[in-house]
């Protein structure tokens, strides 16, 4: 999720670290606060991957800043990843979310649309946080008014987006 964060945000445009950080926070802080000790090596696995490349730039009061730029292969590789996410990024919130982020730089309609595909027959399968036995139970189902609190939010945003989905997917058909 970090490694595709950075490089979604990078092909919109080159960012010194701080920015970089500040933006991915934006995205994922709140669930999940990336650190200068997370950030920075992955900085450098990709750099030495050659998906991106690191230039000085003299600081605006004293230290000199480290801009960062995607290159052509990092360009490449993020298209690779948006068409070819792991299950996992379909099927956890909060990497799904990073993935939806930067789907846009994926250019094929037709692509963008598998992977949206992939994430309703997610949302469409029976699931709940709680199940007797095999079956998932429904916040109707519970007397815990906090189970039923989980379920009852759990369900209306997945029907908004069930809604949304739908409806792109029905756009990027058209």
């Amino acid at each position: 999720m970090l490694e595709l964060a950075i490089l979604g945000f990078l092909y919109d445009a080159p960012l010194h670290g701080y920015e970089l950080r500040k933006r991915i926070a934006a995205l994922t802080g709140h669930v999940k606060p990336i650190a200068e000790s997370t950030l920075y090596p992955a900085i450098k696995r990709l750099e030495k991957a050659g998906l991106l490349e690191r230039a000085t730039e003299p600081g605006s009061v004293a230290a000199p800043r480290h801009v960062l730029t995607l290159t052509e292969d990092g360009r490449r590789d993020l298209r690779r990843r948006l068409a070819e996410p792991v299950q996992r990024d379909i099927t956890d919130e909060n990497r799904w979310f990073t993935l939806l982020a930067f789907l846009r730089h994926l250019d094929d309609a037709a692509a963008q649309a598998a992977v949206l595909r992939r994430r309703l027959a997610f949302l469409e399968e029976p699931a709940s946080f709680f199940y007797e036995g095999e079956r998932p139970l429904r916040a109707e189902e519970l007397d815990d008014p906090f189970r039923r609190g989980i379920l009852t939010i759990a369900r209306a945003t997945s029907q908004a987006e069930l809604t949304w989905l739908r409806a792109t997917l029905a756009s990027l058909d058209g």
